[in-house]
């Protein structure tokens, strides 16, 4: 069922996201997680696939506590699955805690005044639970142990902030043998130490691959599920959920010599068929994976074959050589990543990560969902 705010027939780029593998995403990594509790990382629109979709498919596979970044965010998972723990990440917004109490969002406490703001709502009679956040290497918000030291010296700590977890986060998970790992595990087992009876959670998606150790009481995958590599260096385990695709809008020849798009950045070194789809950097397809007379871009998959990008991803369409592929014509669909193209090879041809090109897909999409419980967007 199509949904979001392109009609079908009117867009030149389409998403299909697929909720059953996002659901078994979910179930692999509450597998590898053995005892510790699986949540989920719903931020950023759900890594851009659709938060309210991803919640509830989520929900239904057995996943009861979600992250996300913002009380925006958190809202509309509480919309979409009303019984569930949800934990602000970035904390307690000044003067938003009544919001946070309203919708029983649970704000992750970054630092002391944030400490004392949530204490004073308390106070006022508010039972809301809170997570502690305590930086373990990543310098970026979050307690530091010293703090966490004067802190675990209160005897009513616990029934001041109604805490319900504590956490850190792990910087370089995704390189198993980074050395930051190791030092990282053993500060917040010292945090675990100090706050000996809460729950803790330290693992990421990649922290899970890590190993038990790192699982303690809850894991908080993100990027696994959206079906993004985990770990540098090792195979991806994980199911594609997001497939982008773009309509072919003409087909061309030109002959060797000629060059292709903006800054005549290419130049074919044989005569050519070349496809012209309609996406492109406004729709969040990098700019950076397209080619050059120096480098190799990305490549799309049309017809069981692929196809590599000629010259530079311009705002609305890009050039993929078809030369090789028989028969693409105007009309036919062009995958540029899904299940024959890996988002992560993408990614690594425009010199980011997963995450940025699934949470730059723009409005111009038409949305299908296909595979779970729910077909609205939001």
């Amino acid at each position: 069922m199509s949904s979001g705010m392109m009609p079908a027939s009117m867009a030149a780029g389409r998403l299909t996201i697929d909720l059953g593998a996002l659901a078994a995403n979910w179930q692999d990594l509450a597998a590898r997680a053995g005892g510790a509790a699986t949540a989920a990382a719903v931020k950023g629109d759900a890594y851009g696939i659709g938060i309210g979709p991803a919640a509830r498919a989520l929900a239904e596979a057995g996943c009861h506590t979600f992250f996300v970044a913002l009380p925006e965010e958190g809202l509309r998972v509480r919309d979409a699955v009303s019984d569930a723990a949800i934990y602000v990440l970035g904390g307690l917004i000044p003067d938003a805690g009544e919001a946070y109490v309203a919708a029983d969002l649970r704000p992750v406490l970054n630092s002391r005044p944030e400490l004392e703001e949530w204490a004073a709502i308390r106070r006022r009679g508010a039972r809301t639970s809170a997570a502690l956040h305590v930086d373990t290497g990543m310098n970026r918000l979050g307690l530091t142990l010293g703090e966490l030291r004067k802190l675990a010296e209160r005897r009513d700590l616990h029934e001041a902030l109604g805490l319900s977890l504590v956490m850190s986060h792990l910087a370089c998970a995704d390189t198993p043998d980074h050395p930051l790992n190791r030092k990282q595990l053993a500060a917040f087992r010292a945090v675990r130490t100090l706050i000996p009876d809460l729950p803790a959670s330290l693992a990421n998606s990649a922290g899970i691959f890590l190993g038990q150790e790192y699982h303690f009481d809850v894991v908080r995958p993100g990027i696994a599920l959206y079906g993004g590599r985990p770990v540098n260096g090792i195979a991806n385990p994980m199911r594609p959920v997001a497939t982008l695709e773009a309509l072919v809008l003409q087909v061309r020849e030109a002959k060797a010599g000629e060059t292709i798009g903006y800054g005549a950045g290419e130049t074919l070194r044989r005569p050519s068929r070349i496809a012209i789809v309609g996406v492109g950097y406004a729709d969040g397809y990098q700019r950076r994976a397209g080619a050059s007379d120096r480098r190799m871009g990305a490549s799309g998959f049309v017809r069981g074959a692929s196809a590599p990008i000629l010259g530079r991803v311009s705002m609305d369409l890009i050039a993929l050589d078809v030369t090789e592929v028989s028969g693409v014509e105007r009309g036919d669909w062009v995958e540029l990543f899904g299940p024959n193209v890996a988002i992560d090879d993408v990614a690594a041809h425009a010199d980011t990560i997963s995450y940025e090109l699934l949470t730059a897909l723009g409005p111009r999409y038409s949305r299908t969902y296909v595979g779970g419980p729910v077909q609205s967007r939001d």
